[in-house]
C-alpha cells in the first residue's frame, strides 16, 4: 500500500484546536538542578531537546508522552517525548489524549514549520502561539484525519525497516572460526591504561557531561555533571577495577571517569566502536577471575593476558575484529528490523492504536497545577 499526502484534503487549524492542553514548563535555575535520572527538556535543538538529567521533585512541571515546542533558544524546535520528563520554562508541552506516537511525530513535523516565522529575537510567546495555525489532512467531516496521519508515519517507518531488513538479508555472515590464528597478548602491550579521578556526589555540579562509575548498567554512566577534570576522555573503554569488577563499556563521547574506572586506549590502532566492542567482550571473559574482594587493580592488569585474533606477522588482527563486529551488528539489526515490521502493522479497521493510553499530561510534582 502506498499512501500519498496529496490523496487528502488539507485545512488550517489553530494549534489550540489540535492540542486541548498547552502548558509551559517551569523555571528551574541551573544552580537548583539536583543530578538524577529524569530527563530535563529545554530549548536545545539537539538530543531530543534534553539538556540535563535531574532528580528534582518539587516546584517542577512533569510531562509524559507529548510534544515540546521551544519558545526561545532554538525557537520553534519540536520534539516528541514518549517518556516522563521535567520541562523548563523555555518549552511548551502540547498534549492531546489518545494519540499514537505516529500521530505525534506527524504533528511534530507540521508544528516545526512554524520555526521559520521566529528567531532568537522573536520568541514564540503564549499569545503568538495561540494565533498560530498548522496545515493538516482532514477527514470527510472536516476534522483532522488522525488515522491517516498514523498510517502515513507507520508506512514511513515500514519502508525504512524493509530497506534495512533487505540489506541485512543480503550481507555476509561471519564466525570466529574463520580466524585461523589466535595469540595471547598482555593488556599493557595493547592498551595505554590511565586512571579516573575521584569526584564525590557532594562535589558534582549539574550538567550534561556523562560520568562513568563502577556500574554494570546504563553503559557505566551513573550521573551527568558539569564538572571537568583530567579524566575527561573519549573513544576509550572504561574498565571497572572496583565495584562491578571487569565490567567495561565503550565511550565514543566525552566522559568523566571516576577513580573506580580505568581508561583503556589502544596503543597501536586509532580505535573505533567495532574494534573496542570486540575487545570489550574479550575482557569480559576474564570477569570470573575477579570479584569485589579481589579487585582488578593495576598490578593485576599488567599481568593479565587476552586471547585475540592475530595476523600472519603476529600483531593483533584489528581488521578481522572490526569486520566481525560489523557483520554481527548488521545481523542483529536485521533481526530487529524484522521484529519491528511485525509490531508496527497497522490497527484493525475501526480500532484506534492504544499507545495514547500512555499519555500522562502535565502536573507539578508538589501538587500545584
Amino acid at each position: 500500500m502506498s499512501v500519498q499526502l496529496t490523496n487528502r484534503k488539507w485545512k488550517a487549524f489553530l494549534v489550540s484546536e489540535i492540542f486541548p492542553t498547552i502548558q509551559r514548563g517551569k523555571r528551574l535555575k541551573n544552580a537548583d538542578h539536583v543530578p538524577g535520572e529524569t530527563p530535563y527538556a529545554s530549548s536545545s535543538a539537539a538530543w531530543n531537546g534534553i539538556d540535563d538529567f535531574v532528580s528534582n521533585s518539587r516546584k517542577v512541571r512533569v510531562f509524559s508522552f507529548c510534544l515540546t515546542l521551544a519558545n526561545s533558544g532554538s525557537v520553534g524546535t519540536v520534539f516528541f517525548h514518549p517518556y516522563r520528563f521535567v520541562a523548563s520554562d523555555h518549552v511548551t508541552g502540547l498534549i492531546r489524549p489518545n494519540l499514537s506516537r505516529y500521530v505525534y511525530m506527524f504533528l511534530a513535523v507540521s508544528l516545526g514549520k512554524l520555526a521559520k516565522n521566529y528567531s532568537f529575537n522573536r520568541e514564540i510567546n503564549d499569545e503568538r502561539l495561540a494565533r498560530e495555525k498548522i496545515m493538516l489532512p482532514i477527514a470527510p467531516d472536516g476534522s483532522p484525519d488522525f488515522a491517516f496521519m498514523d498510517t502515513v508515519m507507520r508506512e514511513k517507518e515500514r519502508k525504512i525497516l524493509e530497506r534495512y531488513a533487505s540489506y541485512a538479508g543480503q550481507s555476509t555472515t561471519m564466525s570466529l572460526a574463520q580466524c585461523r590464528k589466535w595469540k595471547t597478548y598482555a593488556l599493557t602491550d595493547i592498551f595505554e591504561i590511565s586512571p579516573g579521578v575521584r569526584l564525590t556526589k557532594a562535589n558534582m555540579l549539574p550538567g550534561i557531561v556523562p560520568f562513568a562509575g563502577a556500574s554494570d548498567s546504563n553503559n557505566g554512566i551513573t550521573a551527568f555533571v558539569g564538572n571537568s577534570n583530567a579524566s575527561l576522555d573519549s573513544n576509550v573503554l572504561g574498565v571497572n577495577y572496583n565495584g562491578s569488577v571487569v565490567e567495561n563499556f565503550y565511550h565514543p563521547y566525552k566522559t568523566l571517569f571516576s577513580d573506580d574506572v580505568k581508561r583503556f586506549r589502544l596503543k597501536h590502532h586509532p580505535g573505533n566502536r567495532y574494534v573496542y566492542l570486540f575487545l570489550k567482550v574479550a575482557l569480559l571473559q576474564q570477569k570470573r577471575k575477579y570479584e569485589y574482594g579481589y579487585k582488578f587493580n593495576e598490578s593485576r592488569m599488567r599481568r593479565q593476558i587476552l586471547l585475540l585474533p592475530a595476523t600472519k606477522t603476529g600483531t593483533p588482527d584489528y581488521t578481522f575484529m572490526e569486520t566481525f563486529m560489523r557483520c554481527k551488528e548488521t545481523e542483529i539489526l536485521g533481526r530487529y528490523a524484522k521484529m519491528r515490521l511485525e509490531e508496527i502493522k497497522g490497527p484493525e479497521e475501526g480500532v484506534w492504536p492504544e499507545e495514547g493510553d500512555e499519555t500522562e499530561g502535565a502536573a507539578d510534582e508538589n501538587g500545584d497545577e
